[in-house]
C-alpha cells in the first residue's frame, strides 16, 4: 500500500509539471518562431538562489518493497548561469527507516552537488514571468546513515551515492518559488548495516515541498543583435564652409602633389632601367650600354736611375688593379732601362728593381703573387723612341 501510495504522489506531481510545462505560452518571435537567446552573461551574484524543504524520505529494498517513510529536509545554496543551465549544492536529511532487519529509525545525511537543466527555457524559450518551470536534475555526493537509535548524528556508514530528480517550480513571485523535488538516490546498501544488504544497491527514494528565494538580480537580459543608430551632430552654417574650403585646399594640394610626381616620374624614366655594374653611355638623354675595357699592355713610367713609384703612376696603377686584375688574372711584368744612360750591368738591376716594385703593389692592391711573372730586359729592350718612355715596366694581361 506505501508503494502505491508513494508512486502515485510521483505519478501525480509529473503529470502536473508536464500538464503546465505544455499549457505555457512559447516565447515567440514576429514570423512566429521560438526565441532563445543568446544571452547577456549575468554578474557573479545574480540569479543565485537559496532554499529550504520538507518531506519524506524512504529506502525500496530489492524484494523486499518500500519501507516506512521517515522525515525530509533540505537546505541548498545554487546559481543559474543561464535561462537553461545552473547548479546547486546542500544537505539533505533527516531520518531514514527500511522495511527489512531492525532497521526503524536511522539518521540520514547527503551532501550533494546538484546540475539542473530547465528543460522549459531550453525547448520554449526563455520566459521570466513562466508559472511553472521543469527542472530535471543529477545529483552526487556523500551519503551517511547512523546508526538506528532515532537520535540524529553526523557520525555514521559513509557511502558515495548518485541519482536524479525532477524538480517542479512554481513561480509566486520575483523572488520566491514553491518546489515539489522528487528523487530517487542510489548507494550501496551496505551503509545499511543490514543482512543481505552487503553486495545490493539500496534505492532511496524522497519527496519534498518548499521554498526558494531569489537572491542578487533576478531574470536574463537577451543579447541585442540590433545596431545603435547614430546620430550625426548638427553643423552650423559657419562650420560647414570651413570645411569646405579645406576640403578645397586639400584637392588643390593633392593635385599639386600628383604633379610634381609625374614630373619626378619623367625625369627618372631613363635611369629605370640602368643595371648596378653595367657601364652606360649618356647621349641626347638616354643611356646605351657599352663594354668598358681597360687598355692592355699598360705601363708604368720611372724618373731617370729611380725604382720608385710616383704618386700619379700609383693612381694609375690602383685603376688598373681595381678595374682588370681579377682573382684568376695572369700577368706579365717586363722591366726596363733607357740605354742612353747608365751602364748595362747597372741598367740590369735597376729593371729587376722596377719590375719588384711593380709586382709588391699590385699584390698589395689585391692581385695574386703566384698569377705575376717577371721580366728584367735592362736597356737591351728598349720599345719606346725616346729615353724617357724606355724607363718603365709594361704590365701584359696573359
Amino acid at each position: 500500500m506505501k508503494v502505491i501510495k508513494f508512486i502515485g504522489i510521483l505519478a501525480a506531481a509529473s503529470f502536473l509539471s508536464f500538464s503546465a510545462f505544455a499549457q505555457e505560452d512559447n516565447n515567440v518571435g514576429p514570423n512566429g518562431e521560438i526565441v532563445r537567446g543568446p544571452y547577456v552573461t549575468n554578474g557573479a551574484f545574480d540569479n543565485t538562489f537559496i532554499g529550504l524543504g520538507a518531506g519524506v524520505n524512504s529506502v525500496l529494498e530489492k524484494g523486499k518493497g518500500l519501507g516506512k517513510m521517515g522525515l525530509a529536509t533540505d537546505l541548498y545554496l545554487g546559481k543559474w548561469f543561464s535561462p537553461a543551465v545552473g547548479i546547486r549544492a546542500g544537505w539533505h536529511g533527516l531520518f531514514d527507516t527500511a522495511k527489512s532487519g531492525k532497521i526503524e529509525k536511522a539518521p540520514l545525511n547527503y551532501f550533494h552537488g546538484d546540475f539542473l537543466w530547465n528543460i522549459s527555457n531550453s525547448i520554449a524559450g526563455y520566459k521570466e514571468t513562466r508559472f511553472w518551470s521543469f527542472i530535471p536534475y543529477a545529483t552526487t555526493g556523500l551519503l551517511i546513515v547512523g546508526e538506528n537509535n532515532g537520535k540524529f548524528s553526523l557520525k555514521g556508514n559513509k557511502e558515495f551515492a548518485a541519482g536524479v530528480g525532477l524538480l517542479n517550480q512554481l513561480r509566486l513571485g520575483e523572488r520566491v518559488n514553491l518546489n515539489i523535488d522528487l528523487g530517487l538516490l542510489t548507494a550501496r546498501a551496505k551503509a545499511y548495516n543490514m543482512e543481505g544488504f552487503a553486495k545490493i544497491l539500496a534505492g532511496i527514494p524522497t519527496a519534498t515541498l518548499g521554498l526558494s528565494f531569489n537572491l542578487g538580480r533576478p531574470g536574463f537580459d537577451r543579447l541585442s543583435t540590433v545596431m545603435p543608430v547614430i546620430i550625426p551632430s548638427k553643423y552650423t552654417d559657419a562650420q560647414y564652409e570651413a570645411l569646405q574650403k579645406k576640403y578645397a585646399e586639400l584637392e588643390k594640394e593633392n593635385a599639386a602633389l600628383k604633379n610634381k610626381i609625374a614630373d619626378l616620374e619623367n625625369q627618372l624614366a631613363p635611369f629605370k632601367n640602368l643595371v648596378d655594374g653595367q657601364t652606360y653611355l649618356f647621349k641626347n638623354g638616354r643611356f646605351t650600354a657599352v663594354e668598358a675595357k681597360v687598355a692592355s699592355p699598360a705601363t708604368v713610367y720611372f724618373d731617370l736611375g729611380s725604382a720608385k713609384i710616383s704618386a700619379r703612376e700609383k693612381a694609375h696603377l690602383e685603376f688598373f688593379a681595381n678595374n682588370v686584375v681579377e682573382a684568376g688574372t695572369k700577368l706579365l711584368l717586363t722591366g726596363s732601362a733607357d740605354k742612353q744612360t747608365g751602364t748595362a750591368k747597372g741598367n740590369q738591376k735597376l729593371s729587376e728593381q722596377r719590375v719588384d716594385a711593380v709586382k709588391a703593389l699590385l699584390e698589395k692592391l689585391g692581385a695574386n703573387g703566384s698569377n705575376i711573372d717577371t721580366v728584367a730586359k735592362g736597356d737591351t729592350d728598349n720599345k719606346f723612341d725616346t729615353p724617357a718612355k724606355n724607363r718603365c715596366v709594361v704590365i701584359e694581361v696573359k
